[in-house]
């Protein structure tokens, strides 16, 4: 369906969602029947919707998806104390912590996109966060505090152990911290899709920046990077996941009217530069990749990440406002060619 012909059917459900961890978007779902229900999850608002034959049916549904995404973040959350990150994350330095062999293999697949990335992508960076104060009122770190906080940062730090094929061990050789900002979301959705499977009927995930379907074709309106309530592209989503990243309301403001964006890039310990405002909208079929890569492109900047998303065949789109408040729209043949 094209998105004209999608404009002609009548609308019997609508939601609009602004994305978390940068840009805005808009989605209009194509169906006669549908059940909705919103959550707080990993720090922010959730937004599962399912067909079903009948409301009960589509609730049942509803509650396994949220079910499966509140266990993931048990594993997860670097909000919570009592995760499996979240203890990592206070575990005893240089002493090995059992660790569920899921949670292994996923740090070891965002190991790969860490080194294909040269350290573009790297979520081993809470003291970073911490030194910028961006769970809080944000600061700006002296030359001093950054550099310890880069001490205590990286991939380098942890260390992946296996003892067979149910057995595993993750060691922190410095006081790092890992924030699942980056790739919580992600695999949390790569979980309920493993779980419902394309036999569950159409469904969607509008989880704060990350949008995922399954089983029908939707109207995503991707929004301007500098006015978030205006839609600058339109395309449709029939199948995997789209994620945005950019500057949002999330990024921080100082008395002295410094703005501190809340996408820091790892290699510098510098929020990562924007010379005007931009996002970057990924699509993969696995939602864990479309999350880590959204950050990471939008890491590299417009001119570097389309070079190397172009390289790799990544489905990637930047949007870039210009001073005059126009738009120039750069995206990757894999992009075009399925947009």
């Amino acid at each position: 369906m094209t998105p004209r012909a999608a404009r002609r059917v009548g609308y019997r459900w609508l939601v609009a969602f602004l994305l978390g961890v940068g840009g805005a978007s808009v989605a209009v779902a194509l169906v006669a029947e549908r059940v909705e229900r919103s959550v707080y999850l990993m720090g922010t608002i959730a937004t599962f919707a399912a067909d079903a034959p009948d409301r009960a049916t589509g609730l049942a549904q509803l509650e396994r998806m949220v079910r499966i995404v509140e266990a993931t973040e048990a594993e997860l959350s670097t909000w919570r104390g009592d995760s499996v990150l979240g203890r990592l994350n206070r575990h005893p330095v240089g002493e090995a912590m059992p660790a569920p062999v899921a949670v292994c293999e996923l740090l070891e697949h965002l190991a790969t996109w860490g080194e294909a990335s040269a350290g573009a992508f790297d979520p081993v960076i809470g003291s970073l966060i911490d030194a910028w104060d961006l769970r809080g009122d944000g600061r700006q770190p002296d030359d001093a505090a950054l550099e310890a906080a880069r001490r205590n940062a990286g991939w380098e730090h942890l260390a992946i152990e296996r003892s067979g094929p149910a057995a595993c061990a993750i060691t922190r050789s410095a006081d790092v911290t890992l924030d699942a900002g980056a790739f919580g979301k992600g695999e949390a959705i790569d979980r309920v899709r493993r779980t419902e499977g394309s036999d569950a009927g159409a469904w969607m995930i509008d989880f704060g920046g990350q949008m995922t379907v399954s089983g029908a074709s939707w109207p995503v309106a991707i929004a301007h990077p500098a006015r978030r309530n205006e839609a600058a592209l339109e395309v449709m989503l029939s199948e995997g996941s789209l994620a945005t990243s950019g500057g949002s309301e999330r990024d921080l403001t100082l008395p002295d009217g410094t703005r501190i964006g809340h996408i820091l890039d790892p290699r510098t310990g510098r929020p990562a530069p924007a010379r005007q405002p931009f996002s970057v909208t990924v699509w993969h079929e696995r939602a864990l990749d479309a999350d880590i890569l959204s950050t990471a492109l939008y890491v590299m900047g417009p001119d570097d990440g389309l070079a190397w998303a172009e390289a790799r065949g990544i489905a990637a789109c930047f949007l870039v406002a210009d001073a005059t408040g126009g738009l120039a729209i750069h995206s990757t043949a894999a992009f075009d060619d399925r947009f």
